[in-house]
C-alpha cells in the first residue's frame, strides 16, 4: 500500500500489473492443458516455483539499486501481478480436500481474491484515493515501507540458513526441480523480454520487468507449501537453488540485455 500511494496509480503500473499476471496464468494453463508439459511439471508446486518470483523481497530492492526512480511504476506492478495471482491462486491450488464441488470451490477462490495481501493493498489505496488522503498517506507509509523491503532481504538470508541444515538432500534434484528451476531462470524471463519488445517498452522499461521476471523462487511458495502441507522439499530445493543461481544469471541478463 505504501509503495503503491509513493508511485501512484497510473497507465505503466496497471499495464505491467497485467503482464505479470496474465503471463503466469498463461504458462499454468498451458503446462496444464498440454500433457507433454505437464509430465514435466507434474504438480502446481513447481509450477508456482517456476513461475511466482522473488519481487517484493528481490526484485524490487535489486530495482531500486540498478534503475532509475522513474521506472518504479513498472517494477511495482510487476510485483503487484504477481502478488494477485500468487496468493489469489496458489491456496486454491494447493489446497488440501480436491473433492470439494464447483460452488465451494468458487466460495474458495472468493476467499483467496479477498484475503490476498495485494488485494488489501489496493483496497487500501482506492480508500486513501477516496478520501483524498494519498499524498499524505502515502508520504507517511513510504519510509516504513522501504524499511520493510530492506529487512524482508534479511528474512530470506534467515530462510535459506534454515534450509541449509539439510543441504544434503537439497543437492538431489530430479528432472522435475530441474525443469522448474529452468523456467524461473531463463524461460521466464525470456518470455517477459518478448513481451515487453511486443509492448515497445524502451530498453531500461525492458529491464525493470525482466529483472522482475528473472528473480529466484518466492518465500510465498515455501509458506504456502507448509500451509497446505503439499511439497514442501520440493518448494525449499527450488527457492534454494534458484537463489544461488540468480547470483549468477540475474547479471548475466542484464548484462545480454544491454549488449
Amino acid at each position: 500500500m505504501g509503495l503503491l500511494l509513493k508511485v501512484g496509480i497510473n497507465a505503466d503500473l496497471i499495464k505491467t500489473a497485467l503482464i505479470a499476471f496474465l503471463s503466469i496464468s498463461f504458462f499454468i494453463f498451458l503446462i496444464n492443458y498440454f500433457s507433454v508439459l505437464k509430465k514435466l511439471l507434474p504438480n502446481y508446486s513447481l509450477q508456482l516455483g517456476g513461475l511466482i518470483g522473488n519481487t517484493s523481497f528481490l526484485g524490487i530492492p535489486i530495482a531500486i539499486a540498478l534503475l532509475p526512480t522513474d521506472t518504479i511504476n513498472f517494477t511495482i506492478g510487476f510485483d503487484l501481478g504477481t502478488t494477485l495471482f500468487s496468493w489469489i491462486f496458489g491456496p486454491y491450488f494447493l489446497r488440501e480436500d480436491k473433492t470439494q464441488i464447483s460452488i465451494l470451490n468458487i466460495r474458495t477462490l472468493t476467499s483467496s481474491i479477498f484475503n490476498s495481501p495485494a488485494s488489501k493493498g489496493i483496497i487500501g489505496v482506492l480508500l486513501a484515493y477516496l478520501f483524498g488522503i494519498e499524498t499524505f498517506l502515502g508520504e507517511i507509509l513510504w519510509i516504513p515501507a522501504r524499511i520493510v523491503i530492506y529487512l524482508a532481504i534479511i528474512v530470506v538470508g534467515t530462510r535459506l540458513g534454515i534450509i541449509l541444515n539439510k543441504k544434503n538432500q537439497l543437492l538431489k534434484l530430479n528432472n522435475d526441480i530441474v525443469f522448474s528451476i529452468l523456467l524461473k531462470l531463463f524461460i521466464f524471463p525470456v518470455f517477459i523480454f518478448l513481451v515487453s519488445n511486443l509492448f515497445k517498452f524502451n530498453l531500461v522499461e525492458t529491464m525493470s520487468l525482466v529483472l522482475q521476471a528473472a528473480t529466484p523462487s518466492a518465500i510465498s511458495t515455501i509458506l504456502m507449501a507448509e500451509a497446505y502441507k503439499k511439497n514442501q522439499e520440493i518448494s525449499a530445493k527450488i527457492l534454494f537453488i534458484t537463489t544461488i543461481l540468480s547470483i549468477m544469471t540475474i547479471p548475466l541478463i542484464a548484462l545480454i540485455i544491454n549488449i
